[in-house]
């Protein structure tokens, strides 16, 4: 499979047939070809999207829509939050250069996303939370936005790039998003029955651990291990109570 077929790119609820019509031209300028749209405008009729396509038609045609962003990352092992926005839950903020690094090396063993957001509010901070890691474009202050098709243009351009100089891999393939979704809401569950996640505000303990693994870069044989530690955490939990009781 060539490596460009292996990034996917996922609009998550653009709200203008044209911008999808235009992504999909961008997509297909730099070589990529897998779109994933969540929850989308309804496009499918409307020629707007099909003229600002022009000839990428093919790739509008072919696009999958999602009712949820896990949904559409759920086979993806290395996701991007793209986001223009910083604070307290989007720390790490990658330039693309800097993810391309990172990124290139894994792409023998592993899928990718690069996610996008709505065009008036971008990604929200639980679908950033859903992503590996997270990238901006640098801008100039006046005008820090952009169109959605031109940050999907630039992305893929430095991403394309990192390709065609692509060097040695590093063979390891890492735990898809469905499966570190499913550990983070064990560890979840697990750590507020032994009260360690403050009830009042779980989320926020729950952010930094979500940093904490994805830094990690775990593979699916050690998600599989976690999951058994929180496992035996649980019964212990629960043979200490009724001990107690």
């Amino acid at each position: 499979m060539p490596f460009s077929d292996k990034v996917a790119v996922v609009l998550v609820e653009p709200q203008k047939p044209v911008n999808i019509g235009m992504v999909c031209r961008a997509m297909k300028n730099m070589g990529f070809s897998d779109l994933r749209l969540v929850n989308p405008c309804d496009y499918g009729v409307d020629t707007e999207a099909q003229v600002a396509a022009v000839s990428a038609r093919d790739i509008l045609d072919r696009a999958r829509v999602f009712p949820s962003l896990a949904e559409a990352l759920a086979d993806i092992s290395l996701s991007v939050a793209t986001t223009r926005r910083l604070g307290q839950y989007r720390k790490e903020t990658m330039p693309p250069g800097v993810l391309v690094e990172k990124m290139v090396p894994l792409l023998a063993e592993n899928r990718a996303a690069l996610v996008f957001g709505r065009e008036d509010r971008g990604l929200f901070t639980e679908e950033v939370a859903l992503c590996r890691w997270r990238a901006t474009i640098p801008t100039a202050p006046d005008l820090p936005s952009l169109n959605l098709a031109q940050a999907v243009l630039l992305f893929c351009y430095e991403l394309q790039q990192g390709l065609r100089e692509k060097g040695d891999r590093k063979k390891r393939t890492l735990a898809k998003t469905g499966a570190m979704e499913g550990l983070f809401g064990q560890m979840e569950e697990v750590l507020s029955g032994i009260g360690f996640l403050n009830p009042q505000n779980p989320d926020h303990q729950m952010h930094a651990l979500r940093g904490i693994f994805n830094r990690a870069e775990l593979d699916e044989k050690e998600v599989h291990i976690l999951r058994g530690i929180f496992s035996q955490v649980e019964w212990a939990a629960k043979k200490a109570d009724r001990e107690s009781a």
